[in-house]
């Protein structure tokens, strides 16, 4: 990327990455609620259609990540820019609807938070140019898919297969094997198939001996989708990483909240944090000890 302004310099960078990606956390809030119901109303009207091929499909109103307006789940009041902003609106409304007063999640500006937070962080490390660029973009998307999976327990095609296609693609056109992102093209199409490969593997490993499912699908894509990005090198200590993080949560729950061991705990949260701390710092860790990482 070339030059375009004050904002590229090392010093004002962060700071605009930061709000930018309040603004796109704000988004990401939507796409986190919306997304899984409009895969679930899409998947019934495509079994609807199937039952009764001759049927007229119901006209459902327009539900998207644009409309309707996004309201007070309470009072189903519209919330107006002002109540709209990253952060502040619900810190000045105290967490809750400027109308009936109903308690707003604090999930909202933790998301938006977080995203401008690691958003700034990628900027600041990476600098201007198209590593930032591939690194908010991984960012972004992993910060929507662990909600997703926190909400729902999926990881949906629409946003991890995007995700490993661009990672390949970034590889093909700018990969020159001289950064962290993007790898060079043999590192990112080796990456992608031993990442699907090996959760795959695992999980039909694990369900022969066990008879039940320890994983999704969607984790499968999701590794692929950072081995395109960063390479077959880093699939293990994401790997580790998250194992070990979903391992330490895991066996907390049950101790201290008597999380039920037969219900399932997401992996995909894991998978994105390993993922990203993976892209911002492994390199630097696993080089001394990790021949394979140069």
């Amino acid at each position: 990327m070339s030059d375009l302004g004050w904002f590229t310099q090392p010093a004002v960078f962060p700071w605009v990455a930061l709000a930018i990606g309040l603004c796109i956390g704000s988004f990401l809030n939507v796409v986190i609620h919306r997304l899984p119901k409009m895969m679930d109303a899409a998947l019934a009207s495509d079994c609807a259609l199937l039952a009764n091929p001759q049927a007229e499909p119901p006209q459902a109103p327009t539900y998207n990540l644009v409309t309707p307006r996004s309201a007070c789940p309470a009072c189903r009041a519209p919330i107006g820019a002002l109540q709209n902003v990253p952060v502040v609106s619900w810190l000045v409304l105290r967490g809750r609807c400027a109308g009936c007063r109903a308690p707003i999640s604090a999930r909202y500006p933790i998301v938006e938070g977080a995203t401008g937070i690691l958003s700034a962080w990628v900027a600041w490390h990476f600098g201007w140019g198209w590593e930032a660029a591939g690194g908010l973009a991984v960012t972004w998307t992993l910060v929507a898919l662990a909600g997703i999976d926190l909400d729902t327990q999926q990881l949906p095609d629409v946003l991890t297969l995007p995700l490993m296609w661009l990672g390949l693609l970034a590889a093909a056109i700018l990969g020159r094997g001289t950064g962290p992102l993007p790898v060079d093209l043999h590192s990112a199409v080796y990456g992608a198939a031993a990442g699907y490969l090996s959760l795959w593997t695992i999980y039909w490993g694990a369900r022969l001996i066990t008879g039940r499912e320890g994983m999704g699908h969607g984790d499968f894509k999701l590794l692929a989708a950072l081995g395109a990005w960063m390479g077959w090198r880093m699939l293990l200590p994401v790997v580790l990483l998250s194992s070990l993080a979903g391992a330490v949560i895991g066996i907390a729950m049950i101790l201290f909240r008597g999380h039920d061991r037969r219900v399932p705990i997401p992996y995909g949260p894991f998978l994105a944090v390993a993922g990203w701390l993976a892209m911002m710092f492994a390199p630097e860790l696993i080089q001394p000890w990790w021949p394979l990482a140069r």
